[in-house]
């Protein structure tokens, strides 16, 4: 099936799954990768204070500002 027809099919609301190979879907750029960073005890405690503000864990925060910081940096 084209591109072409596989959009027009699924604007129409039309179940594509079928057309798609799900076993080997995936999610370009989405692969974690664990690091370690040490913060002072006064930043967890404002991590901790923000994250619990907005409802979320403290990881949650710290990616949420870094990537907008990573965001809005101006591109090369």
């Amino acid at each position: 099936m084209k591109a072409a027809e596989f959009d027009a099919r699924f604007d129409a609301g039309e179940d594509v799954t079928g057309e798609l190979d799900l076993e080997r879907a995936a999610r370009p750029n989405r692969e974690f990768r664990r690091v370690n960073v040490d913060f002072p005890a006064w930043m967890l405690r404002e991590l901790d204070r923000e994250a619990a503000r907005i409802g979320v864990n403290r990881q949650a925060v710290i990616k949420t500002w870094i990537a907008d910081r990573l965001d809005a940096r101006p591109r090369a």
